[in-house]
């Protein structure tokens, strides 16, 4: 009789173990979900700035055809679409670059100021502030060629 109390404590003991691992899992699913510029959602592990924005005197086309320009001539243009809970007035993109997901979100400031946000992350869904950065001010120099 006293036998048979070991042999139910390793099977809760193995529940616990399997019930804190699903906990966990589903902790990290939902936490690591977070919204991007243009209205999506990913995978990340990280936190904190991942975006960079620029404003430039120039229309919302101008800059959304040097933005489109610049992921081209770095990666490859995934999907282009209007945010379906905005107006015309905003346009995004996503693309692929050195392995890293970009998002771009161009929008009309006012009708002679347009906004774009570059955001950047890893194939680990790391933060790469860095590339944004670098994607953002080669639109810059695009629209002033």
């Amino acid at each position: 009789m006293l036998d048979a109390g070991g042999f139910f404590d390793w099977i809760v003991a193995n529940m616990k173990t399997k019930i804190f691992a699903a906990l966990v899992g589903i902790t990290i699913v939902t936490a690591g979900c977070v919204k991007t510029v243009s209205d999506t959602h990913t995978a990340t592990v990280s936190f904190g700035k991942d975006s960079v924005e620029g404003r430039y005197p120039r229309t919302m086309d101008q800059v959304y055809l040097a933005a489109v320009q610049v992921i081209q001539n770095n990666g490859a243009v995934i999907t282009e679409f209007i945010p379906h809970d905005t107006t015309n007035v905003v346009r995004s993109l996503q693309g692929k670059v050195d392995q890293s997901d970009v998002w771009v979100r161009v929008e009309v400031v006012d009708p002679r100021i347009t906004s774009i946000i570059v955001e950047a992350r890893t194939k680990w869904g790391n933060k790469d502030i860095d590339l944004a950065h670098e994607l953002e001010k080669e639109v810059a120099l695009q629209l002033a060629r």
